[in-house]
């Protein structure tokens, strides 16, 4: 880590945080991780304080979306240790995006190294309080200055952090879209890539109209089958078993879905990674075997399901504090992370 410069911050801005009274995604750590990518490599890697960025108008990304990023937690554990949840599978995503999107691979090992000193030097910022993290944001955006559409021969790479709490307050009201479309077959919606999430706001704008939280998209295609909801993968729990739309090329391979369905298959839970129409979750919801609807992200880990909007009909769905898988799997999803239940699948990383 010798090659990593070092300038700390002369006044920390931690003072002025409310550590009961987070707002997700406002406040951002003291430090932050930065590389360019200049003449055929990654240089001058270094940490230095969070501050605003000088850049072009002409920066390719900003014409062309060039641009991929990632999200992941530390949290303190009980027995005050920062941990990282499962850091190597973000950077192995990252550098899928990266492929995808025409921009050069970082190394995944020193990017891990890199995040670690990070953290430890604002280990102060990271929330002791129950349900709070501290929520990691790596980026990668072109910085060519020029207009016209091609690969930037130039990028930044950029880690900052920032204190969290809970995505959503409470469980949430989502609808089955069937005239816009996420992703398609062939495009980059596995990619975890800024123009995926352009995309999406005008129609969540308009189911926000309507009084719903987030959106299930259904395929471009015919609009036949659930792909994945907002910020979220989609699971539910259909007659005992557990079952989520199968991952592929215009479905984020979320890592929090991931572990939801080891630990599924650990317990000996019937779990299905498949099509699933939505005509099979009406006829389920009518038949009253559909008992749990949920979403699994970084963000939210497990984020409840309560209504579903459908052609100007609301499915309920169960309560909540009846739903024993969802809430069962979130609860070891916090041990595991909080340092209560041991990793056996190696996921926890300690910071130092």
């Amino acid at each position: 880590m010798s090659n990593i410069k070092i300038e700390l911050t002369k006044q920390s801005k931690l003072k002025d945080l409310d550590l009961e009274n987070i707002v997700f995604g406002r406040e951002f750590s003291d430090h932050m991780f930065i590389m360019d990518y200049y003449d055929g490599q990654w240089r001058d890697a270094r940490i230095e304080p969070f501050k605003n960025m000088e850049v072009s108008p002409a920066f390719l990304s900003l014409h062309y979306a060039q641009s991929i990023f990632e999200g992941l937690k530390a949290f303190y554990t009980q027995n005050d240790e920062i941990v990282l949840f499962r850091p190597q599978a973000n950077f192995a995503r990252l550098n899928k995006s990266a492929e995808r999107m025409c921009i050069p691979p970082i190394d995944e090992a020193f990017t891990l190294n890199a995040l670690k000193q990070l953290v430890n030097i604002d280990r102060a910022w990271v929330p002791n309080v129950k349900g709070a993290s501290l929520y990691i944001r790596p980026l990668i955006f072109a910085t060519d200055e020029f207009v016209g559409v091609k690969p930037s021969e130039t990028y930044r790479f950029v880690i900052f952090t920032c204190p969290v709490n809970k995505y959503y307050d409470a469980p949430v009201k989502v609808k089955i879209e069937e005239s816009y479309t996420r992703a398609c077959s062939g495009g980059v919606g596995y990619s975890k890539t800024a123009g995926n999430y352009a995309s999406s706001l005008y129609p969540t704008k308009l189911a926000q109209k309507e009084g719903f939280d987030q959106l299930i998209w259904t395929d471009g295609k015919e609009h036949k089958f659930i792909e994945e909801s907002g910020t979220m993968n989609l699971m539910v729990v259909i007659d005992g078993k557990l079952i989520t739309p199968i991952s592929g090329d215009t479905i984020l391979a979320g890592i929090t879905r991931d572990s939801v369905l080891k630990i599924a298959r650990d317990w000996g839970m019937p779990v299905e990674e498949r099509n699933l129409a939505v005509q099979e979750l009406l006829d389920a919801h009518a038949a009253g075997t559909l008992t749990e609807v949920f979403g699994t992200g970084t963000a939210v880990t497990i984020c409840h399901i309560i209504t579903i909007g459908y052609r100007g009909q609301l499915l309920e769905l169960p309560a909540v504090a009846g739903r024993v898988f969802s809430n069962k799997v979130n609860d070891q999803l916090a041990k595991i992370r909080l340092g209560s239940e041991v990793d056996k699948f190696g996921w926890i990383e300690k910071v130092g």
